[in-house]
């Protein structure tokens, strides 16, 4: 007998003649994932892979898998040789293993179901599962008995081609696309709940995230700019190796206060943020931004906010949350392990020179005539002059 791990992928299997780009994706980012662990080894089979997992803990590899994008489930299995006495073999210590945590005054309803890929085996399905339950019966029916429909713990059985497995576990993983299989983004990470899921959302679609974080020192501080580095860190283990550009927005937001109407000032300052999000993008290839917008949260997050800022850019603005209610942003929040740095209560940019009585229902009309008083390509040429390049590793606040 032989422990070793199935990760099973899913939506990448119905890929056409490109699927054997979107597997080497996913088995790229399972070893990536799994780079701090010695001795793996690895198997690709059709629809998943067989992870052996050497000297070390497969609970601990486990606990990774369920970080990457691409994955669906995974179960700790036994391999055994195809034949009768060997399976029902591991079919036994497989119960043993489960009811080891279940208490000997209650009787546990179980049910075996039986794959066998190997249509060769002398025995069909339904009798691999009728004679292993039997034996289990005859071990252990004191304490289990069979409930085809509504069981407790169901015992699986692989019958394959000289090797067959059984579990009784298939734990959930985040499913979605392969990270970096459908292009690269920039996310405008923010030190609040939205931004961080909002990457976290575009990576399970298989985007790779960088960010770009901006930055109004003296009035927002360094701790408030360690806290959205945080933030990325806690990103990590979803999205792979990341980095994050600090831009400075000090002047520009100096600039509009001083030249442009007060009530403009809020949907002014997302604009240069779109602006500068581009300039970055279009340096660096990146094809799309990811904001954390939530339509109605905030005065700028109108429809018609949205259309002015979007306006101006050349790249597509991808926003995954536009229409969660807040209660599902946060939730994910917590799954994720942000919402606890999210809510940290350090000031950031858009809080400065917050007017009081923001615009929200601009037209780019009256957007841009606000805007005449400003000289934008020289202020964001300036800002690109100084920008900080950071590069966080994985995190565990």
């Amino acid at each position: 007998m032989e422990r070793l791990l199935i990760a099973r992928y899913g939506e990448i299997f119905l890929k056409g003649e490109n699927r054997p780009y979107f597997e080497r994706c996913l088995e790229n980012n399972i070893k990536a994932s799994l780079s701090g662990f010695s001795g793996i080894k690895y198997v690709k089979d059709v629809g998943r892979f067989y992870i052996y997992p050497g000297e070390n803990c497969i609970d601990d590899i486990i606990t990774q898998l369920k970080k990457v994008f691409g994955v669906v489930t995974v179960s700790p299995v036994t391999a055994i040789a195809s034949n009768m006495d060997d399976i029902a073999a591991a079919a036994v210590a497989e119960m043993e293993s489960v009811l080891s945590s279940v208490r000997e005054d209650i009787r546990l309803a179980f049910k075996i179901n039986t794959k066998r890929v190997d249509k060769s085996f002398t025995l069909d399905s339904v009798s691999i599962s009728r004679e292993i339950g039997g034996v289990l019966l005859e071990k252990f029916g004191d304490r289990i008995y069979v409930d085809v429909h509504t069981p407790e713990k169901v015992i699986d059985i692989e019958v394959r081609k000289n090797t067959s497995y059984v579990f009784s576990d298939k734990i959930p993983c985040p499913g979605g696309m392969p990270v970096g299989c459908t292009g690269k983004s920039l996310l405008l990470l923010s030190g609040g709940i939205d931004s961080p899921v909002a990457g976290y959302m575009a990576a399970k679609r298989g985007l790779g995230v960088d960010a770009i974080h901006f930055f109004s020192f003296p009035y927002t501080s360094e701790r408030a700019k360690q806290k959205v580095v945080d933030l990325l860190s806690l990103l990590v283990p979803y999205i792979g190796k990341t980095r994050m550009f600090v831009v400075s927005l000090t002047n520009i937001q100096k600039q509009i206060r001083a030249k442009c109407p007060e009530e403009f000032m809020t949907i002014l300052t997302r604009r240069f943020m779109v602006r500068l999000s581009n300039a970055i993008a279009e340096k660096y290839g990146y094809q799309a931004l990811v904001t954390g917008e939530n339509l109605g949260q905030v005065a700028s997050q109108t429809i018609e906010g949205m259309t002015v800022t979007e306006a101006i850019s050349k790249k597509p603005i991808i926003r995954p949350l536009i229409c969660f209610d807040k209660t599902e942003i946060i939730d994910i929040a917590k799954k994720i392990n942000t919402f606890d740095t999210s809510i940290l209560p350090f000031e950031d940019c858009c809080t400065v020179f917050q007017p009081k009585h923001p615009v929200t229902k601009p037209t780019i009309e009256k957007t841009e005539e606000a805007e005449s008083f400003l000289d934008c390509d020289a202020l964001v040429a300036e800002a690109m002059e100084n920008i900080e390049i950071i590069y966080p590793k994985a995190n565990s606040i």
